[in-house]
């Protein structure tokens, strides 16, 4: 099938009356829906509005229950994603489909790869072939490491770069920049501009209305699984948007910050002096009540930080201070127990917070699983009545009780994530960029639940990659460069601008950088 000629009035992909079931549960409902070629069309919603569940059937990992699908003005059957290839159509998922002990260029090949005559893999030839890709993405990257020693970012833009290898017409990026830097968004908007250029059409779920006027022309916005409208983007406010996403009106997304839940007279956790990975003579200390926010640019220490405070990782030198007394953290374990009450939301909630073949309940319920042993048996009653309590409280369905993890949407596999926190009766949350990937409706409920707990007492220490919430939920704001502390913003000083300054180092440093 030869490249279409580029026409912004034709149609690249076109849904009709599409529905996908799932037994009982209905993800797709009656959806018509058209792209059209050579346009960059944005894909909004809630978790569980059904963005994911389409973007499987157009790339032929489901398919629908009814309706039909064109592409490029013919039906098709996409019954697999080998006939989704075949038609131009690739993808590039925000759960991972790599396979982290294999290198970057055995995952960059999967699942085919070029041979010869001899029907041996040309590995030489191919070798080199992305090496040049990587060159003209400009993304400087050995071949032979093992993606699963790779930053989450990093996993990612390959997982990127291994869709535009493979010279799509139509491309599906899903939430391609959740785990992405600020740089990094911007590389990715580089790569997005030159394939429209090319003529290539691309569908993008984002939960970030920047990147959406940045990079879109037309916006789809799905609800409870139906299509809701279609339109430029311009032709949306940002209001407009947030209403139609959840069916209500948001007043306002972050919740006022007044400050008075803190009590400056007690720290109840410390780091003093601390070396360890990237650290060098780290000092940060969390008041009781504050929600203190920690912004940098990638790795330049922050997961350290959070590792440290979790007993992950254990420090070479300096102290770790809960209520002014020193511990040692030397895992997990240490961390959780009761007389230091911490509890980590991680950077990726699918591998490092939930076992997603278990129920919600059993999630929340594992590190304090010993609380509910009666005779050497779990007392399930007691063990439900607890979840049910914390599930009500954060506005989870009680369906978490008995269903799989895996089978909830994204914001609400975060919300498990944190239940189990909570649960544990937590005093101290680290929350690694937990709006990750989530949608507008669910951030504000998470908003809303720090704000809360730290009324109750709480504490909370705070990383993200959108700047935007670091501004707006911290009442202080540590910017890390290069291991340190680089300044400490407080009240009006706590801006975006000041944020990014201070994100890249010192003036001086910078110039040297560039030079």
């Amino acid at each position: 099938m030869g490249t279409p000629p580029m026409n912004q009035n034709a149609s690249a992909l076109r849904l009709t009356h599409v529905s996908k079931e799932f037994g009982p549960v209905k993800a797709v409902i009656d959806v018509s829906l058209e792209i059209r070629q050579g346009r960059v069309h944005a894909l909004l919603g809630e978790n569980g509005a059904g963005k994911s569940t389409t973007l499987k059937l157009l790339s032929g990992l489901l398919m629908p229950s009814s309706g039909s699908i064109e592409v490029f003005g013919h039906e098709q059957t996409l019954d697999s994603p080998t006939v989704a290839q075949s038609l131009g159509i690739q993808t590039a998922f925000q759960e991972m489909t790599m396979l982290p002990d294999l290198s970057v260029l055995d995952n960059m090949l999967l699942p085919r790869a070029l041979t010869g005559r001899t029907g041996m893999l040309q590995r030489s030839v191919l070798k080199k072939s992305i090496a040049q890709h990587f060159e003209e993405l400009d993304f400087d990257l050995p071949l032979n490491l093992p993606v699963g020693r790779l930053d989450l970012a990093i996993q990612q833009k390959i997982e990127i770069a291994r869709a535009v290898y493979r010279n799509p017409k139509i491309l599906l990026l899903d939430e391609p920049t959740s785990t992405l830097s600020s740089s990094d968004v911007v590389w990715l908007g580089g790569i997005i501009e030159n394939l429209k250029r090319k003529g290539v059409t691309v569908i993008f779920i984002s939960h970030r209305m920047r990147e959406v006027r940045e990079f879109c022309d037309d916006l789809s916005i799905l609800r409870n699984g139906a299509h809701v409208s279609t339109r430029p983007v311009s032709d949306y406010s940002d209001d407009e948007v947030i209403e139609l996403i959840v069916g209500r009106s948001i007043s306002q997304v972050y919740p006022k910050k007044d400050g008075l839940a803190i009590d400056q007279s007690k720290v109840v956790l410390e780091l003093q002096d601390i070396n360890a990975g990237k650290l060098s003579n780290l000092n940060i200390g969390l008041h009781k009540g504050e929600i203190l926010g920690i912004a940098a640019l990638q790795g330049m220490g922050q997961l350290d930080v959070f590792e440290i405070c979790f007993g992950i990782q254990q420090p070479e030198s300096g102290a770790l201070l809960i209520d002014g007394q020193d511990v040692a953290l030397f895992s997990p374990k240490d961390a959780i127990r009761s007389n230091v009450g911490i509890g980590f939301v991680p950077e990726d909630r699918k591998t490092e917070g939930l076992l997603l073949n278990q129920s919600g309940l059993k999630n929340a319920s594992l590190p304090v699983l010993q609380r509910f042993k009666k005779r050497g048996y779990i007392d399930q009653a007691d063990e439900a009545q607890s979840g049910a309590k914390v599930f009500d409280r954060i506005e989870l369905s009680r369906r978490a009780l008995w269903m799989d993890a895996s089978s909830f949407s994204g914001g609400n596999q975060q919300k498990i994530v944190i239940a189990k926190w909570l649960l544990a009766n937590s005093r101290i949350l680290l929350l690694f960029d937990p709006a990750r990937g989530i949608d507008i409706g669910t951030k504000h409920e998470l908003y809303q639940l720090m704000v809360n707990f730290t009324k109750l007492g709480g504490s909370v220490l705070f990383y993200s990659t959108e700047i935007s919430e670091v501004v707006n939920m911290s009442d202080r704001v540590h910017v890390m460069y290069r291991g340190k502390i680089n300044k400490t913003l407080d009240g009006a000083d706590i801006t975006e601008t000041n944020i990014m300054e201070a994100a890249m180092g010192d003036a001086k440093e910078r110039k040297g950088l560039d030079s």
